[in-house]
């Protein structure tokens, strides 16, 4: 519109087909990931069994996807890059979706803004070739291929040059493809995956996983091991847990394998790789009692139902979902994973022995060694004399004092074991056998030695005893002499109380007030002093981010973690033989005692083989 000419009046146009496919890459086709992404589910989609992808220079100059899927005939071609033509519904019911890909857009949307070549082969057809430069498509012809589909993209965004200046440098933009390759490969362990860089005329290979064999979790097992590491299979538990026609799988690490971020994060939707804030919400509450805020925990969960339960067109990538019902979800989740952790008992990561053995690595030698050529010349040398035998009396009598004499209040005590124990074979975290420097305990196991953290493992216990306890006998809520009134929109009064049941459980009591407030009459006794207006503020923030509120559960079981700490045994405080036993013991039998309230290990675990090692026994 010409803002000089106010009376002219905008004339409407209709935009021409290529207009209309660049402006459809600008949402489908953000960076060289996308169009990897894109090109890789069709492969999928298609049957393929082993996937190729060749990359240069990022993505920027070439991508080529070569597949072993069903192919398409040459009248198929000039269809594939009409927009949205698919294979994959017949837009009667676009909630019935069991592809990747649907909406037909991928194809003319990269043709729009790059060189685009199409070449296939279905079983007992021709093989064709069609290229598409700048949306504008050339003739079908003839090509040799043997079977399936090369797409090959070359000069991404070359019609739209500016959208090259957004790009990032070709490493990072490598790394965002890696990603996406490697995420699409959980989530299909019977397809083959191959990541290769061939910038500047190089072919090597990035990253490449064989296609997996066996049931779900065996596969799904060897998948995750190739790509997450085997410390995560080793460290992480199988989940597998159903509510209301929705299942959970996958593995789901232990606490004490925790990350600085959020790196390891995988979830996927019916097999599609997603980024919902709303499951991340949800794996964040079902680790948020055993790490703290700067922890992150490290997953692969699967998340199926039925495609009608699950919208997954609300955003162009489909990176996001939205269910029917977010709350049964969540709750399977949070339910799902807590009940695994349980499961797990005093179990701590390997990987916490494997830092500990590094910490014990012997240090170089102080002192230089002295070569041959720095040795003193044979004339010169001379034997040294050795002193008598009074003198090395009268040294070690002013060196060292008697037995009498020397210090009783050790750091290290011995303890020796009751006669009617239990030998160390029967026992998962062994039996006592000392003390160090009153707070740690060592103990001996069948295969090795246990070192445990006495403050941090009765603290976890004493906090699983507190929860237990508040479970079975509710939150004791204090009433206020006075309600607090809270004045709220009209929209923010009625969501919080839509939650008013569940905070109620808490011992925090509200009711409406008149129209946009409400007047809280209860909070846990156990807060002391409430803020009413402060708290109310951060449950709507709380209801604004993920749909739910945790806040007054988080603030209550803070406060039952702080009162685990200071009612726990103290460091420095020396421990009896049978206390040490009670405390192993008590750890063996509660939930989650492997970390404290922190996330840290409450214990280390040493073999026998790894003990022989440090000295040189092996």
């Amino acid at each position: 519109m010409n803002n000089h000419s106010p009376n002219m009046r905008p004339e409407i146009r209709q935009l021409d087909e290529a207009a209309i496919n660049r402006i459809a890459a600008g949402e489908v086709v953000e960076r060289p990931a996308s169009a990897v992404k894109e090109l890789v589910e069709n492969a999928i989609d298609a049957g393929a069994r082993r996937i190729t992808i060749e990359i240069a220079d990022g993505g920027k100059t070439l991508i080529r996807v070569t597949d072993d899927g069903c192919g398409m005939t040459g009248q198929d071609l000039p269809l594939a890059l009409s927009r949205h033509a698919t294979s994959k519904i017949d837009g009667s019911d676009l909630l019935n979706i069991h592809s990747f890909g649907f909406r037909g857009e991928a194809l003319p949307s990269l043709g729009a803004v790059g060189r685009l070549t199409l070449q296939s082969r279905a079983e007992g057809h021709e093989a064709a070739s069609l290229s598409v430069e700048g949306g504008h498509p050339g003739a079908v012809k003839p090509c040799a291929l043997n079977g399936g589909t090369v797409v090959t993209l070359r000069d991404l965004f070359f019609a739209t040059p500016a959208r090259l200046k957004f790009l990032r440098s070709d490493r990072a933009e490598m790394q965002a493809i890696s990603d996406i390759v490697k995420r699409l490969a959980m989530a299909e362990p019977s397809v083959g995956f191959t990541l290769k860089d061939v910038s500047g005329g190089a072919d090597r290979v990035t990253f490449r996983v064989d296609p997996e064999t066996g049931d779900l979790f065996d596969a799904l097992r060897g998948r995750l091991s190739r790509i997450m590491g085997t410390e995560f299979t080793e460290n992480a538990l199988p989940i597998d847990a159903e509510r209301e026609a929705v299942r959970l799988t996958g593995y789901a690490a232990l606490p004490t394998y925790s990350r600085g971020s959020a790196v390891a994060q995988y979830l996927f939707v019916n097999g599609r790789p997603v980024r919902d804030k709303m499951l991340i919400g949800a794996l964040r509450g079902a680790y948020q009692d055993f790490l703290s805020r700067d922890r992150h925990p490290a997953v692969a969960l699967f998340v199926d139902c039925e495609p009608h339960r699950v919208d997954v067109n609300v955003h162009p990538a489909k990176s996001e979902v939205r269910f029917r019902e977010p709350g049964v979800v969540r709750g399977l989740i949070v339910s799902g994973l807590r009940h695994a952790l349980a499961e797990a008992g005093h179990r701590a990561s390997t990987t916490v022995a494997g830092a500990t053995l590094g910490a014990m690595r012997p240090e170089a030698p102080a002192e230089p060694r002295v070569y041959q050529m720095d040795r003193p010349a044979p004339g010169r040398w001379s034997p040294p004399v050795p002193p008598s035998a009074a003198a090395r009396e009268a040294a070690f009598a002013a060196q060292a004092p008697g037995f009498a004499e020397m210090q009783a209040d050790w750091s290290a005590r011995v303890v020796e074991p009751e006669p009617e124990e239990a030998p160390p074979t029967a026992l998962p975290l062994g039996t006592a056998r000392g003390q160090v420097h009153e707070n740690y305990i060592i103990a001996q196991t069948a295969d090795g030695m246990v070192i445990v953290d006495q403050h941090a493992a009765h603290e976890r216990l004493v906090y699983e005893k507190l929860k237990r306890q508040m479970a079975e006998n509710g939150v004791a809520a204090q009433a206020l002499l006075i309600p607090e009134i809270v004045e709220l929109s009209s929209d923010d009064a009625g969501r919080l109380l839509a939650v008013a049941e569940d905070l109620g459980r808490m011992g925090f009591t509200l009711e409406p007030f008149g129209a946009g407030a409400v007047a809280v009459r209860e909070t846990p006794a156990i807060l002391g002093e409430v803020n009413a207006q402060a708290l109310i503020r951060d449950i709507l923030d709380e209801l604004d981010d993920t749909g739910e509120t945790a806040l007054v559960q988080e603030r209550l079981e803070a406060i039952l973690s702080r009162v685990a700490c200071h009612g726990s045994i103290r460091s420095g405080r020396r421990m009896r033989a049978e206390e040490m036993n009670a405390l192993l013991r008590e750890m063996e039998a509660t939930p989650h005692s492997g970390q404290c309230n922190h996330g840290r290990p409450t214990y280390v675990e040493l073999k026998l083989a790894d003990i022989e090692r440090l000295f040189g026994r092996t």
